[in-house]
């Protein structure tokens, strides 16, 4: 069953540790340790495909899914450091990470995303609201996102970019917006562009 490794220095945080033997076969975790608001990091064995939570997975510290592991929350996906995984990750509701979010395959909310550092994912990233990010936002494939996109550095995906994609009613004009400081590459299929790099130079040469 799930293992918890002492901190490896004063200070830091204890390590839940999940393994094949904590899932059930489905795939959900069945351990005895809660991982709703455990105080400390939380590691997920290599090689075992996407695992489930059936509602939420949070901590303290950070969430690590091995290579070859993905992370499927019922609910929301929260850790006070960075969230990282081999392959996808996708959430009911919102994720949220103090640093920043890296999935080797693709990222999903139902919900917003939101990351103190930067968002990365190897395929597309998807929210049903908005997407933020304190550094860069990269996608290997496109970027949708039901409200805005906002980004601390650049923006670069390989395919189209949309905001504003909410269904249920037209999006107001701030729930369009693309901001960034610059967009590296993908195309604005939907949404309105702010690079706010272009703007702090506009600003400066009319100083001078």
């Amino acid at each position: 069953m799930a293992q918890i490794k002492e901190p490896e220095y004063e200070g830091g945080l204890p390590t839940l540790v999940i393994t094949k033997a904590d899932l059930d076969d489905d795939n959900s975790y069945v351990g005895e340790e809660s991982v709703e608001d455990f105080a400390g990091n939380i590691e997920i064995e290599a090689g075992l495909g996407p695992v489930r939570f059936k509602a939420a997975l949070s901590c303290k510290g950070r969430i690590v899914a091995l290579s070859g592991t993905g992370i499927e929350a019922g609910t929301g996906i929260e850790a006070g450091e960075g969230i990282e995984a081999g392959e996808n990750i996708e959430a009911g509701e919102n994720i949220k990470a103090g640093a920043g979010i890296e999935a080797r395959e693709g990222i999903e909310a139902g919900l917003g995303i939101k990351a103190g550092a930067g968002i990365n994912a190897g395929l597309g990233i998807k929210a049903g609201l908005g997407i933020k990010a304190g550094a860069g936002i990269e996608a290997g494939e496109g970027i949708e996102a039901g409200w805005g996109i906002e980004a601390g550095w650049g923006i670069d995906a390989r395919l189209r970019i949309f905001a504003g994609l909410i269904s249920w009613r037209l999006p107001q004009p701030e729930e369009m917006l693309i901001t960034c400081k610059r967009l590296v590459s993908g195309t604005v299929a939907l949404g309105m562009l702010v690079e706010t790099a272009k703007t702090e130079t506009a600003c400066e040469e009319s100083v001078q």
